[in-house]
């Protein structure tokens, strides 16, 4: 089994294993929008013990016969693009419109018990785009576009206590809090493939070319 080194990439480790991103989830280490990171670096910054963290990742090599996240380093661009597209593009537009509905309820009929919860409604709600010239150029404005979605998650993620309802929580309430946990999953993945896997390689394609 190969020794795992803490000057790699957050995101290579997932990379290579994405059943990796679980370790990452729990211990809060952005492997999406700060995939390009060392390890040791990202450690240092959230005050964990590299060492640690690599045993864990490690322990994961062992495992990765019942995960059942999608290796996205073995496809095709096309066949990555294809399935981002129908994955994770595909799973937004269904979402996000009954997202918008429940996170307006709830910050209406509940903000005046907790006022972060405007701060949640107002973190759901944008996105840009935009294409111009070199294929980098437009990869360069979509990171920049992952960064301000990593940002409203972060935001969405604490004003919320992890997702956790308070006592005097309704079924909606509950319920709203469960999908923006779902949704925060689905687009900690599809970052994570667009980011570390599918721009890398059609830079190289490009640079080939």
């Amino acid at each position: 089994m190969p020794t795992l080194d803490s000057t790699a990439t957050v995101g290579s480790f997932v990379r290579q294993r994405p059943s990796r991103s679980r370790v990452f989830e729990s211990l809060k280490i952005d492997y999406y929008c700060g995939g390009k990171i060392p390890l040791g670096q990202a450690c240092e910054k959230k005050g964990i013990d590299a060492a640690n963290v690599l045993k864990q990742l490690q322990a994961c090599n062992a495992a990765t016969e019942n995960c059942n996240l999608t290796d996205a380093d073995s496809m095709s661009l096309t066949d990555l693009a294809d399935h981002i597209e129908a994955t994770h593009h595909a799973y937004l537009r269904e979402e996000l419109p009954r997202l918008d509905f429940m996170t307006e309820k709830v910050s209406r009929v509940h903000g005046d018990k907790d006022d972060r919860l405007f701060q949640m409604r107002e973190a759901s709600t944008e996105r840009k785009a935009s294409h111009c010239g070199s294929v980098a150029n437009p990869i360069r404005q979509m990171e920049h576009e992952h960064d301000l979605v990593g940002n409203a998650l972060a935001i969405l993620n604490e004003s919320t206590d992890g997702y956790a309802p308070p006592e005097w929580a309704c079924n909606t309430y509950r319920a709203m809090l469960d999908s923006l946990s779902q949704l925060e999953r689905d687009m900690h993945q599809q970052i994570h493939k667009e980011n570390n896997v599918l721009f890398p390689k059609t830079i190289e394609l490009e640079n080939v070319g």
